[in-house]
């Protein structure tokens, strides 16, 4: 959530920056008026408030002495019909304000490419050799069908569209880069966690899922207690802290997760609609980051090269890429997005997006440090995928297949699957 003060001393930088957002001026102006009519409700009250104070010390002096106070009395009684009404306005303006404020996007950092969308998204750079292939190249999930390690029919048998079994070797291979990315991630500080993956509205709020993407969750209803699927562990990881202050020396704190995650994958209707790009239902491994504002250009630096290392290692071609400002997710201030080449189609698809969310996340979910004046301050949060691993299995299917339809491992996974070189 962005900081209203900021908003209110800077309101041409805030509209501009928002602009880059896609977010219409006007709709900045409409904020600054409710605050203003806010703020001025709220002085009204206290003054108000302040004069019933002084005037009730008087009644009770008159009271005292005997005097007659009904006067003033019925003066105080309208006094507080009046106080009841503004308060009555002020919680309804307060609900118009923060309706705005809990819907506008991070701020873009100023290094962010400016554009509307991601025809404006700029690379960064290359990393590895595209594989040339003197046989005609398959899709994943040709291949994986063929070899009988994904079975796309009896996933929508069991559940619908965008599902899928993993059987034998495939199951294996899926078990196998999410081990190692894990200990990949531990050799770099990551604490491994296995969090819960039904998460409550605070933490969807404080994560900035809610209240702008209820349409992209599925979420249990339940009046007393509503839950939702986690649709990445960002959030259950993110919200660990929520609600508390940290010491100083906790900064920086480095957390790693393997979780499902559960997307609706609402408005993508004709998209990807084959093979593990694009699923209600995957698994990830996320890293998340928490430290002092002042370090967390370079912790996104650090945490973008720890989600390379994996697909170095793996020794799949990607680039990275930033994303322009209108490109960028909601609570973002940059993002790197890694994207893996995949022969089939010809192109690059995203892997991982890592994201300097800075104070935006810590605002909502009320996480702060003391600092060495033993000042609150924000922390700053920062998000990776290190990586999607469906989409990983799909890399390696199609980068790493033989003219024979067999798909040769990865040399750094060969430990992880029991010695298996290669899925016949």
């Amino acid at each position: 959530m962005l900081d209203l003060k900021q908003i209110r001393n800077n309101p041409d930088w805030a509209k501009q920056k928002l602009a880059e957002r896609n977010v219409q001026p006007a709709e900045i102006d409409h904020l600054l008026e409710l605050d203003a009519k806010r703020r001025q409700i709220m002085t009204q009250t206290e003054d108000l408030k302040a004069q019933r104070n002084d005037v009730s010390k008087q009644i009770a002096a008159a009271k005292r002495q005997k005097e007659d106070a009904s006067t003033a009395i019925a003066d105080m009684q309208a006094v507080g019909q009046q106080i009841k009404a503004l308060d009555d306005q002020l919680a309804d303006v307060s609900a118009q304000t923060d309706y705005i404020l809990v819907r506008l996007p991070n701020f873009p950092d100023d290094s962010v490419p400016v554009g509307a969308d991601e025809s404006a998204n700029v690379e960064l750079r290359k990393w590895g050799k595209i594989p040339e292939f003197d046989f005609e190249v398959q899709a994943h999930w040709d291949l994986g069908e063929k070899l009988g390690i994904l079975d796309f029919e009896r996933g929508a048998k069991v559940s619908g569209s965008r599902f899928v079994y993993y059987l034998n070797a495939g199951a294996k291979l899926e078990r196998a880069l999410y081990n190692f990315m894990l200990d990949e991630h531990q050799k770099d500080g990551y604490t491994e966690v296995i969090p819960p993956f039904l998460v409550n509205d605070d933490s969807m709020f404080g994560t900035s899922q809610f209240p702008k993407f209820k349409e992209d969750v599925y979420t249990i209803i339940d009046e007393e207690r509503p839950l939702t699927l986690i649709p990445t562990a960002e959030v259950p990881l993110t919200n660990y802290y929520r609600g508390e202050i940290l010491s100083d020396d906790q900064l920086p704190t480095y957390l790693t997760a393997l979780t499902p995650c559960f997307r609706s994958e609402a408005g993508s209707a004709g998209r990807d609609t084959r093979g593990l790009i694009r699923m209600h239902q995957f698994n990830k491994v996320e890293m998340v980051k928490f430290c002092k504002p002042e370090n967390s250009w370079d912790e996104l630096e650090k945490l973008t090269a720890n989600a390379e290392n994996i697909l170095q290692k793996l020794e799949l071609p990607y680039h990275v890429v930033t994303l322009s400002s209108g490109d960028a997710s909601f609570s973002s201030a940059k993002t790197y997005d890694l994207e893996v080449w995949m022969p089939q189609q010809n192109t690059y698809r995203e892997i991982s997006s890592c994201s300097n969310c800075t104070d935006f996340q810590a605002r909502r979910s009320s996480i702060r440090y003391r600092d060495e004046n033993g000042k609150l301050q924000f922390v700053h949060t920062l998000n990776g995928s290190g990586l999607a691993v469906g989409r990983a299995v799909a890399a390696i299917l199609e980068n790493y297949q033989n003219a024979d339809g067999s798909i040769t491992v990865p040399k750094v996974l060969v430990p992880y699957m029991n010695g298996l070189t290669e899925i016949k």
